[in-house]
């Protein structure tokens, strides 16, 4: 049987399971186990126990669960509505007023939390239902914060460049630095977005008075604490002083520190917290062992290796080759979260990536902003499951909402394409790692 064959067979079989509504991760082994038994000659059972260890012992992994308690902690504080209080008074002078909220709010949440949805929903409790009441149209209020809660996945530190990092062996501290300058990038994009959607709704925008400057700088000032936040968990990482997972324990500590001195701080919060961080890492630790097995039997049948011969032999750009993929991921957007498209993805694409000459610290960035639009492609893009249930607006309304801000991604995408020092620079720049 060809090879050609062979993958098609195997796409075709995982995604009958994911109709049938079997589990991510369940799905991923049982193809993989097919793939090692009917293609190949290798014995399944030591290769399958192999391969679930050693996708699942990366110590590089061991911050995963650290950064996700992070979050946790810090969306069961008031941290969020404390910081809509602060930051209004400093946004309202902006065009579009408090529509910047959403963006400004989610870089911030994105720094500490590490998740896309999460993020979404830590916000859009509190900023939401003042943006409606205040008498914000709806579509921008939904739209803004349907885009800018993807920031959670490229503002470090984040949860997919951990998943790509440990899958792909590449650095996770450089993966985080490599977020930051297009992070960065991509808020002000947003913020720009926002301003011009604003003025050409500029008469359905309620009109406020303009804050005194001792507001503004009271709002700033409630900043801090979050900032103090980031900057110590970033800057521990970039200087070289603590590994990622050094960093994520120093995160937990601070956002207990800060529950406890703002009088938050209890049994209650410890245990949901911790409960919610163990939920998300083992959802997201099946999806790994799941793929582990998938990529080892993807290496048996030679199907990676064939695919990066032919690139190569065929003379397949960079430029044609991100084009192409950038479809697929597009397509995949619409069937699959985003940790499960780079965790089945991977082990295929990658070496693809490599045989041309591609930066695997570049594609990673590249990757991440692929699945932060997969975030808000319908049916089954997760902000717009969050934005769903905290609005009770239609999916696809509020999908239809954040159009300008899907085509802010795909112009992020075309500008790393242009500029790959966006994401390379930084990591260029650093202390060890």
């Amino acid at each position: 049987m060809s090879l050609l064959t062979t993958g098609l067979l195997l796409v075709l079989l995982l995604f009958l399971l994911l109709l049938l509504g079997v589990y991510v991760g369940l799905a991923l082994l049982l193809v993989g186990l097919a793939g090692l038994a009917l293609f190949t000659t290798a014995p399944p059972g030591p290769n399958v126990a192999t391969a679930l260890w050693t996708s699942t012992s990366s110590w590089s992994l061991a911050a995963l669960p650290l950064f996700v308690w992070m979050g946790e902690i810090l969306y069961r504080s008031r941290l969020a509505q404390e910081l809509f209080q602060g930051l209004a008074p400093l946004l309202g002078r902006l065009p579009g007023g408090l529509l910047h909220m959403n963006v400004v709010a989610s870089a911030l949440f994105a720094a500490v939390i590490g998740s896309s949805a999460a993020t979404t929903a830590t916000v859009g409790r509190f900023t939401l239902p003042e943006l409606l009441r205040q008498g914000y149209p709806k579509a921008l209020a939904l739209g803004s914060l349907a885009g800018a809660g993807t920031l959670g996945f490229m503002i470090p530190p984040s949860i997919v460049m951990i998943v790509y990092g440990v899958m792909a062996e590449v650095s996770v501290a450089r993966l985080f630095m490599a977020g930051v300058v297009p992070g960065l990038l991509l808020t002000l994009l947003f913020m720009l977005t926002v301003a011009l959607l604003a003025h050409r709704h500029r008469k359905a925008l309620p009109r406020g008075p303009s804050p005194a400057s001792r507001e503004a700088l009271k709002g700033l000032l409630s900043v801090l604490p979050v900032l103090f936040l980031i900057l110590l968990v970033l800057g521990s990482i970039y200087l070289g002083v603590a590994t990622p997972t050094e960093a994520a324990a120093i995160g937990v500590a601070g956002a207990f520190l800060l529950t406890v001195l703002r009088r938050e701080f209890g049994l209650e919060l410890f245990r949901e917290s911790l409960l919610g961080a163990v939920r998300t890492t083992s959802m997201i630790g099946l999806i790994l062992a799941g793929a582990g097995v998938l990529t080892l039997a993807m290496g048996f049948t030679g199907i990676p290796r064939a695919l990066a011969t032919w690139a190569v032999e065929a003379g397949i750009t960079p430029i044609a080759l991100v084009l192409f993929l950038s479809l697929v991921y597009i397509l995949l957007g619409w069937f699959l979260d985003g940790i499960s498209i780079v965790v089945l993805t991977i082990s295929v694409i990658l070496p693809v990536v490599k045989a041309i000459g591609l930066d695997p610290l570049w594609f990673g960035v590249y990757l991440v902003l692929m699945v932060e639009l997969a975030q808000i492609t319908p049916p089954v893009g997760f902000n717009l499951f969050v934005l769903q249930s905290l609005s009770g607006e239609d999916l696809f309304r509020i999908a239809r909402y954040s159009l300008p801000f899907m085509g802010v991604l795909l112009l992020m995408v075309a500008l790393l394409v242009a500029f790959p020092g966006l994401a390379t620079w930084l990591p260029r720049t650093m202390t060890g790692g």
